[in-house]
């Protein structure tokens, strides 16, 4: 049986990198179209240097969350746990809403900085986009480790990293046509099905801090028929923070958030429109990238 955390650390790579991959690569390809691809090469190092800062924020993160006993280290967990069920929810609604207004103004930031030849602004861009992705991976990361009791799988963050480098490659070297609105909305499903978990995780540390009411605790127990640590209670433990002796609040909690979510998928798929008048769909991710790169229209 595949491990939870396995699959879990993969999609949260993949997706990330997947990001941060099509915006280095918008980047690039300006770079191409102005003639000033002697940049390049400042791109990847400050590409790299975020993944670097990115990596020792992760490091920092788990330190804390390692060095801390008792009351504390509750409160650590229940607050990451917390945050990251935010972000990753923002996340996956903001690039589902929002990703049009990506190419412009990555475009718009590079061609001012190389008409200006700026390279402190040129190296600050990719910086800061790559360091964004970096930063909510290594959250989410440290989340599911929390959540799962253990550490995050080396092998599945190589997997989705790899992964996610091979679609990118395919979009911006090979002019292949991947379909990206589907990749992203239903990676977004199973990313906010983990954020659900990892609220309800959040939840649990609050109440074993006294900081909310626990209600009914516990409103039942099937550990005895589904094991919350073993086989395949541990799968969905780890994947999407399955519990086998929940609190009347941690299931208020998660049924509440998924269908906040739900009626909210509903409304991005499905936009209200005004009575007699004609409303034009909201751009997707791959709609963003095939303006830049014609090999890709009509997919």
């Amino acid at each position: 049986m595949a491990d939870g955390t396995f699959l879990a650390t993969l999609l949260i790579v993949f997706r990330e990198t997947l990001e941060a991959g099509l915006i280095v690569g918008i980047m690039l390809t300006v770079l191409a179209r102005l003639g000033a691809l002697r940049y390049a090469g400042h791109v990847g190092t400050s590409a790299g240097l975020a993944v670097a800062a990115s990596l020792l924020a992760g490091w920092l993160l788990s330190l804390a969350t390692q060095t801390t006993q008792g009351r504390w280290e509750q409160i650590i967990e229940g607050c990451i746990s917390l945050a990251a069920c935010g972000v990753l929810t923002s996340m996956v609604f903001w690039m589902d809403r929002q990703a049009k207004r990506i190419r412009p103004e990555i475009e718009m930031r590079v061609e001012t900085a190389v008409t200006r030849k700026e390279l402190p602004a040129i190296l600050l861009v990719p910086f800061l986009a790559v360091f964004r992705e970096g930063a909510e991976t290594v959250l989410f990361l440290n989340a599911v480790a929390i959540q799962s009791s253990g550490a995050v799988s080396l092998f599945g963050g190589l997997g989705g990293f790899a992964l996610a480098v091979g679609v990118t490659l395919c979009i911006f070297l090979g002019g292949r046509r991947v379909p990206l609105k589907p990749l992203f909305r239903s990676t977004g499903v199973l990313l906010l099905l983990i954020a659900a978990g990892l609220l309800a995780y959040g939840l649990h540390e609050l109440e074993e801090l006294g900081w909310i009411p626990s209600l009914i605790a516990p409103l039942w127990n099937i550990n005895h028929l589904l094991n919350e640590n073993a086989g395949l209670g541990a799968f969905l433990k780890a994947l999407f923070g399955y519990n086998g002796n929940p609190s009347l609040t941690e299931v208020a909690g998660y049924l509440a958030y998924l269908a906040a979510v739900t009626v909210a998928l509903g409304r991005a798929t499905h936009p209200l429109r005004p009575v007699g008048q004609g409303q034009p769909p909201v751009p997707t991710p791959l709609q963003e990238v095939s303006d830049t790169f014609p090999a890709l229209k009509g997919v």
